[in-house]
């Protein structure tokens, strides 16, 4: 994705005549032809993208522009604050300016969104990382600011002479759904602020406020000492190079766990022991101990993010997927409060993707309003030109009608495709990011053929 970048001054917004002038417009450059799969991957770009199936009064002209888009038609799409453009070229060769509108927030949003921002690290960190998590754009919408658009909320311009959504300005918004993918701050330019403008209002907002708290804590009649960053200057700390100690050496890698001692000794165990099962914990452990040594000695380990602590229900699982003795599946089953088949059950999910594939198995939940907002509309987006398959829907799933077929909703926002087998539903594969995937998964086919009911 390249682009240019312009500016539009407003004299009315400028208080330091030193400072330039903040980027009031971006022109990304045309993008080539994609063939097959989604046009929007996250979340947002597919909200994008639902709030056009909304608008459209007539669906066949949204289907047309996804075609004009595929084909790379779509020409330099123009971003400025309220609007987006670009010529779209028909397919006999005829070339439209179009537009896309979308309405500005005004400086009183623009303030309660920077504040709820500021008061949140996390949101400055999804931010600058460009990102919009989902909890961003709710905290947004409790404050009265709708960031991304809604039903009727994308206004059409077009020199064909359609006064509703044409296959040229459904074809501009399927193009910017891709820009969305790669970077937010399209759609904060869109609403009316560009990114170096908001990042600096971010920058003064949080400096404003550790000044105050500095402020309120200092003693009575003094004045507060200035904030200063965490760390130390790098000259200082280059200076003490030859100061410090140096690092341990790490450990040696290890090719292969141990061999597990065999127990015995003469001496009976105590009740309730099993000297099988002991064994089998102990290999268990040392397999254990080395992946996490090699991990620990890969590049990039500082990077990972730890993982959460397994239940003794799911650690059960997860020894089950070892393969051992009947008799110490049966210890693991009994012991999980799980039968022996739904053992074996739990095991082929966890196999697909570990916890979490686990929690779908056996966790049957009711979305949050958004979340079941994203949900339902990653499922209108379906990127096809025929007509997606009828699903019955119940809390996180939805089942295929007429098949044996399911999709099912995990907390992370991944779909896990189910198959009923023997009459009792089965996970068939691992998540997706999109329903059509993967449906596509479970039917062993390909994405043309998920869309099918």
């Amino acid at each position: 994705m390249t682009e240019t970048t312009g500016t539009w001054e407003d004299p009315g917004r400028r208080e330091d005549t030193d400072r330039p002038a903040p980027a009031r417009e971006r022109t990304f450059a045309a993008l080539p032809p994609v063939s097959g799969g989604a046009f929007a991957r996250t979340w947002w770009g597919l909200a994008w993208l639902k709030a056009l199936a909304d608008s459209a009064l007539d669906g066949r002209q949204v289907k047309q522009g996804r075609r004009h888009a595929r084909a790379g038609a779509v020409g330099a799409v123009s971003v400025r604050p309220g609007r987006i453009t670009a010529v779209v070229q028909d397919r006999d060769g005829t070339r439209h300016r179009c537009d896309v509108l979308l309405q500005e927030l005004d400086g009183a949003d623009w303030d309660r969104f920077l504040d709820l921002v500021a008061d949140r690290a996390g949101h400055i960190a999804a931010l600058l990382d460009h990102d919009m998590p989902p909890h961003l754009v709710e905290d947004a919408a409790a404050a009265g600011i709708e960031l991304l658009p809604g039903i009727g909320d994308l206004e059409a311009e077009c020199d064909c002479g359609a006064w509703d959504h044409c296959a040229h300005t459904a074809a501009l918004c399927h193009q910017v759904a891709r820009l969305l993918d790669e970077d937010p701050f399209v759609l904060l330019l869109m609403r009316g602020r560009g990114e170096r403008e908001l990042l600096e209002d971010l920058q003064a907002r949080t400096a404003s406020r550790a000044r105050e708290a500095a402020e309120e804590w200092a003693p009575s009649g003094q004045a507060a000492e200035p904030v200063e960053a965490d760390g130390i200057p790098a000259a200082e700390a280059y200076a003490a190079r030859d100061i410090l100690p140096p690092l341990p050496a790490p450990p040696p890698y290890v090719d292969e766990p141990g061999a597990a001692p065999a127990l015995g000794g003469g001496t009976d165990p105590a009740p309730g022991v099993e000297v099988a099962a002991l064994e089998f914990l102990i290999s268990d452990t040392a397999a254990r101990a080395q992946r996490l040594l090699a991990d620990a000695l890969s590049p990039g380990h500082a990077d990972t993010p730890p993982q959460a602590p397994l239940t003794c229900a799911q650690d059960a699982v997860r020894l089950a997927t070892a393969g051992p003795k009947p008799r110490i599946a049966a210890r693991l089953a009994a012991g999980s409060g799980r039968t022996a088949k739904g053992l074996a059950l739990a095991v082929q999910a966890w196999e697909y993707g570990g916890a979490p594939a686990l929690a779908v198995l056996e966790e049957e939940w009711t979305p949050e309003p958004a979340a079941l907002a994203r949900a339902t509309a990653q499922l209108a987006a379906w990127d096809e030109d025929e007509p997606p398959p009828r699903l019955r829907h119940d809390r996180n799933r939805w089942t295929v009608i007429g098949a044996d077929a399911q999709l099912r909703y995990g907390r992370d926002g991944r779909w896990w495709p189910y198959r009923k087998e023997r009459g009792q539903w089965t996970p068939a594969g691992p998540a997706a990011e999109d329903p059509a995937a993967a449906l596509a998964a479970l039917r062993g086919g390909t994405e043309d053929s998920a869309a099918s009911p």
